[in-house]
């Protein structure tokens, strides 16, 4: 499978990524391990997952998708088949938050003891913190780097201004950049990367793994109706959100072109993320083993500019 080069951080990545905030929750570990076989097996080779992951859950600590992953790794030697990317700064305590530079290196530490594995490919920034200067965090990063222990870092969910601001601070400082941008963005949610985020990583080569690549399931055509929000425990987030009179047309649009190209909305809402200049690796998870080899067809689905025209039309705010 042809690699894409992730900005300027070295790394090499299949054009779609799997995401990993499903292990843990409704992902067991068996299942974790079929699908994770599978994704690596068909040629793809990027996973994500978070310390946070899957804290939500009643009984879970954080660390479970990493812990899964960790497994995965020993148990079917997997690892040099695997870029990774995991991710700190959302509260996994009370006292332990954040981007100050002992989160990070304690959390890192951490990470690695879950994942089974002396190196993490890329390390990012799960959220911001504007409470710790900014010089302090890349110094944390740059530690782990010398260390072998983080090869390239990351931001998610950083705001356009904070996400500059932290590319000046590694120039004017000679400490490591971030290299990559983790934001939502799908076919329904477009304006806030586009408008703001977008010419920042196009213009310093940054590249974007985006999260919610099928909006909370809603892209894939599996909720149409208020009825349909059992169907996952997602679903009633992503009725609330998108099931109205926009995201009806661009299910209408899905629909129209999956028939036209025997492909399915899922595919082809990932193959539109994938042919936008800058998108390096939309994210996307799967609980199934027929989930992940829908979404693993829109790598070879390649649209043509009028279908690109058509989505682009009917997501227009």
């Amino acid at each position: 499978m042809q690699k894409r080069k992730l900005g300027n951080s070295g790394l090499e990545v299949a054009p779609l990524c799997f995401g990993g905030n499903v292990f843990g929750w409704t992902v067991d570990e068996k299942t974790a391990f079929d699908l994770l076989d599978a994704f690596v097996n068909a040629g793809f080779n990027f996973v994500d997952t978070a310390d946070l992951y899957s804290k939500w859950i009643p009984g879970n600590k954080g660390g479970e998708s990493e812990t899964i992953i960790g497994n995965w790794f020993k148990a079917h030697g997997r690892r040099k088949s695997v870029v990774l990317a995991t991710k700190v700064g959302f509260e996994m305590a009370p006292d332990r938050k954040g981007l100050s530079k002992k989160h990070i290196i304690a959390s890192a530490e951490e990470s690695l003891k879950r994942l089974q594995t002396d190196y993490i490919d890329l390390y990012q920034s799960h959220t911001d913190d504007e409470t710790v200067p900014q010089e302090e965090t890349l110094e944390a990063y740059q530690q782990l780097i010398k260390a072998g222990k983080v090869r390239a870092i990351g931001a998610s969910n950083f705001t356009a201004a904070r996400l500059k601001s932290a590319l000046e601070t590694a120039k004017k400082h000679g400490l490591p950049s971030y290299t990559s941008l983790q934001p939502e963005y799908n076919l329904y949610y477009r304006k806030n990367y586009e408008t703001e985020l977008e010419p920042i990583c196009r213009a310093n080569n940054i590249g974007v793994m985006n999260y919610y690549a099928l909006a909370r399931g809603f892209l894939s055509g599996k909720y149409r109706l208020p009825s349909d929000a059992g169907k996952s425990p997602r679903g009633e987030k992503a009725i609330a959100t998108y099931l109205n009179e926009r995201g009806y047309r661009i299910l209408k649009v899905l629909d129209e072109l999956s028939a036209k190209l025997k492909s399915t909305p899922a595919q082809i809402s990932l193959a539109w993320l994938m042919a936008r200049p800058g998108i390096t690796a939309p994210i996307a998870s799967a609980t199934k083993m027929e989930q992940l080899r829908d979404m693993m067809k829109a790598a070879t689905l390649e649209l043509e500019p009028e279908h690109i025209q058509k989505l682009d039309e009917a997501s227009r705010y």
